[in-house]
């Protein structure tokens, strides 16, 4: 038998993952948002860890007052593929009759490209920002392309100032590459809606990465931890 462990956050670098999904719940309400977590810790907990699977399973809930995000790590589709023939529905029964009226809107599939840690701060992230860009077709290579230039950006205005909270950037790439998401881990809100409203001209870096071809949309979300799960080793 396999026990649960609940940990404060997913090891995102971690070794063996080779699939990351991504989805978000909409639950309504505050209260909805926490009796939701709730459920899912126990519907989680009162069962064995399932041999097929995720690494991980991390829930985070939106400032919106209404959604949570769910991030999951799985050694590849065919895991994912097996526990959803197999573990998923009575999981889900559980939570959806604990909060009726859970609104599933649709899963993203990503691989995790490139990172960016600040070394010498082991804080642990208060907020998370995830930014998510939509591309006009499917291409993996631009996907990446799009990721290497937020990296050039971040490299060119690393001495402005601005991040100060920052913790890690993670930036993933759908599989078929017609989006990308950063998940950048900060050490609270506030710091991360300070960089957003730093004063000053955009520059010309991050113009390229606002200007990239074929992006069609982009949108940042900020969720604050709320749980995470994994086989108890």
């Amino acid at each position: 038998m396999t026990a649960v462990a609940v940990n404060s956050r997913p090891d995102v670098t971690r070794s063996g993952v080779g699939v990351v999904k991504v989805s978000t719940w909409d639950v309504g309400s505050p209260e909805a948002q926490r009796a939701a977590v709730d459920a899912i810790e126990k519907a989680w907990t009162s069962r064995e860890w399932p041999e097929r699977g995720p690494l991980s399973y991390s829930v985070y809930v939106g400032e919106d007052g209404r959604t949570l995000l769910h991030y999951s790590q799985w050694a590849d589709d065919e895991a994912h593929r097996a526990f959803f023939r197999q573990g998923r529905d009575a999981r889900n029964d559980e939570i959806d009759a604990a909060v009726p009226g859970v609104r599933r809107l649709g899963l993203n599939s990503y691989e995790l490209y490139r990172s960016s840690v600040t070394e010498g701060d082991d804080r642990l992230p208060g907020s998370v920002a995830v930014v998510e860009v939509d591309f006009d077709a499917p291409d993996p290579v631009r996907a990446r392309e799009w990721v290497d230039t937020v990296f050039a950006a971040l490299g060119a205005t690393s001495g402005e100032g601005g991040r100060d909270g920052a913790l890690s950037a993670h930036f993933h790439v759908g599989l078929d590459g017609s989006r990308a998401l950063n998940f950048a881990e900060w050490a609270d809100a506030a710091s991360h809606a300070a960089m957003l409203d730093a004063p000053g001209e955009t520059p010309e870096e991050w113009r390229r990465v606002q200007d990239f071809p074929g992006l069609t949309h982009s949108q940042v979300r900020r969720f604050t931890p709320a749980l995470s799960l994994s086989a108890e080793v």
